[in-house]
């Protein structure tokens, strides 16, 4: 039989509840004799000043400690599961769902779908609403739970029913006006599918986001990824070049419009639309503070204005030179940021010769060559890839290609293994112009070595480019 309340799997050094002497294994019923259902019950009764916590201890027996505190301090208990409860499935068969097109045989956290509101909030992911009860919808506004990501897709109600393929869908679209009147801020997504939700589809939908605003604070546009793993899925096509740069210019009056009336340019085009089309990146002022950077959005530039700054200020830094290696480095990254990445590592051999780079994007095999992001590449595509091919000293692979806070590659392959089929040193690298640089000198700190954890886009596996 399952015990009551919360386990605690922890107390924190120094808080609250280590000087009460709460120790892991006992259990949280209750807080001012509120039955606390998930971690927004925990997080908003016990930031006031004076809160009485019932725990169950190791010997089931129940306890009551008054406690008086700061506004707002943490009491030290770690739960296990980081939402108190189970996590909410998603009950869509979308057309464009990635998951479902995932190979067998991979670990099952990589095929479990969540579509829970609390995970937006926390940790920034999309939702799709048909998820949602009542009971959901109130609690979020009466906690007040902002921002909230949302996977809007199309405002056409019908639609929408056919893309996620759950009759729920099109009337789950009336929680977003719930949100924004409540005062809860939404950024949208849209994963544009050819012949789905593109041209005057997204013209419709365009159009009828204004209902939202001043609410709605951003909506990017991402192209569908479509792997080989499609049999038995509704075909889908990717968007080439040329209709990359259609969408590109499709959009652009409606962030205009949005531009002159609310202030904001609103809805952005994925990275992906200006690689895989050849048009230029926007300035870092278009992107308005990078509100969907871990949605794709803006990371090529920011990339390439942080690289800018940095290699000014190290070129400028009369000592620069001895701290770089005299070595070879070979960066590997995905298809898509190759030439800029290409463009950018260039510079420094450039102007130290005697640290030589190169960039070698990988293609994906294992996904399908379609698939051209560097998050989504495998220790086996870079082994085969690099097994037979002159390479640097040291390999250079940036963060998004692992697990977070771990050395391990979406096919379970670490680090590690790497090293020892190919025979060479790596080292891991943000994707930040800073890392680029520090990640050639000798006084680098490889990042697991940090405090800093691995930079991951989202809460499991899936990992932006």
């Amino acid at each position: 039989m399952k015990k009551e309340g919360h386990l605690i799997t922890s107390v924190e050094p120094g808080s609250i509840a280590e000087e009460l002497g709460i120790e892991p294994g006992s259990r949280l019923l209750a807080i001012n004799d509120k039955v606390i259902e998930d971690v927004f019950d925990y997080r908003y009764l016990s930031q006031d000043e004076d809160i009485v916590l019932t725990i169950l201890d190791e010997n089931d027996e129940e306890w009551d400690y008054d406690i008086e505190k700061e506004f707002g301090e943490d009491l030290g208990l770690v739960f296990e599961g980081g939402l108190m409860s189970d996590y909410h499935h998603c009950s869509n068969k979308c057309v464009f769902c990635f998951i479902d097109q995932m190979p067998p045989g991979m670990r099952k956290t990589l095929y479990f779908k969540d579509d829970d509101a609390r995970l937006s909030f926390l940790q920034g992911n999309y939702i799709t609403l048909t998820n949602m009860s009542d009971k959901d919808v109130e609690r979020i506004c009466f906690y007040k739970l902002s921002p909230i990501n949302i996977s809007i897709q199309t405002l056409n109600k019908d639609l929408r029913v056919k893309m996620l393929q759950n009759k729920r869908a099109g009337e789950a679209l009336r929680h977003i006006k719930t949100f924004v009147d409540a005062g809860i801020e939404i950024n949208g997504q849209i994963v544009l599918c050819k012949g789905y939700n593109d041209g005057e589809e997204l013209d419709y939908t365009l159009k009828n986001l204004e209902q939202y605003m001043p609410g709605l604070k951003s909506l990017s546009i991402v192209p569908v990824g479509v792997t080989k793993f499609r049999e038995g899925l509704a075909p889908l096509e990717t968007f080439t070049g040329e209709e990359c740069g259609a969408v590109i210019r499709q959009i652009e009056p409606y962030r205009q419009y949005y531009l002159e009336k609310y202030g904001t340019r609103l809805i952005y085009a994925s990275d992906e639309f200006y690689l895989n089309s050849g048009t230029p990146i926007p300035p870092a002022s278009e992107y308005e503070g990078f509100p969907q950077m871990e949605n794709g959005v803006g990371m090529t530039r920011s990339l390439i204005d942080e690289f800018e700054e940095a290699f000014n200020t190290f070129t400028s830094d009369p000592s620069s030179a001895e701290r770089l290696m005299h070595a070879k480095f070979t960066f590997i990254t995905g298809r898509a940021i190759e030439n800029i990445l290409r463009s950018l590592v260039s510079r420094i051999s450039e102007k130290y010769p005697f640290c030589e780079t190169e960039v070698i994007g990988i293609r994906n095999d294992f996904f399908g060559e379609k698939i051209t992001v560097a998050g989504l590449i495998t220790a086996k595509d870079i082994i085969a890839q690099l097994k037979e091919r002159e390479t640097g000293d040291f390999l250079v692979i940036p963060t998004c290609m692992l697990r977070a806070g771990e050395d391990v590659f979406l096919d379970d392959l670490k680090v590690s293994d790497i090293e020892t089929a190919l025979q060479k040193n790596i080292r891991i690298v943000k994707s930040n112009g800073v890392s680029l640089i520090n990640v050639l000198c000798t006084d680098y700190v490889p990042v697991h070595e940090r405090e800093v954890p691995y930079e991951q886009a989202d809460s499991g596996d899936s990992r932006q480019a």
